[in-house]
């Protein structure tokens, strides 16, 4: 349980690092609260990491297709070093053991399960509720079927 547990931690605070470091606390923790919000939804991994490393596969390597996943840091292709930035990722760990430990129980995201940065507009965008937008990251949620 431990090791299943540091595990979630480093993948959501990952997570939380490489796609919303530059952002407010509140928007970094947002972003903690979608994958804890896909783990509990039945459509989506029931895991940290693997809700984190959720995307499309080639089948013949079970490599990432670039740019087919859930969270566009996992698949993009850039090396992942977060040393660039150590007080960064220790926020991002603290946010992470927080949410993961019921100390930052409060979702602003309404359940939200996606968001997307305010410059771009995904085609599912449309399909989904608008729930928040918390600096320049805008959450929706799946509704449920």
């Amino acid at each position: 349980m431990i090791l299943e547990t540091a595990t979630a931690l480093t993948c959501m605070a990952h997570a939380i690092f490489f796609e919303s470091r530059s952002e407010p606390i509140v928007a970094q923790i947002a972003v903690g609260h979608v994958i804890m919000n896909r783990v509990h939804d039945h459509r989506f991994p029931d895991t940290v990491c693997d809700v984190v490393t959720d995307g499309l596969r080639y089948k013949w390597n079970n490599q990432m297709v670039k740019h087919q996943c859930a969270f566009s840091f996992y698949c993009d292709g850039k090396a992942e070093d977060v040393s660039i930035d150590p007080t960064a990722y220790e926020w991002a760990e603290e946010i992470s053991y927080g949410i993961l430990n019921g100390m930052l129980n409060i979702d602003l995201t309404d359940g939200s399960t996606h968001y997307h940065a305010d410059y771009v507009y995904p085609s599912w965008a449309n399909t989904m509720t608008k729930t928040v937008c918390i600096d320049t990251h805008c959450f929706y949620r799946w509704e449920h079927e």
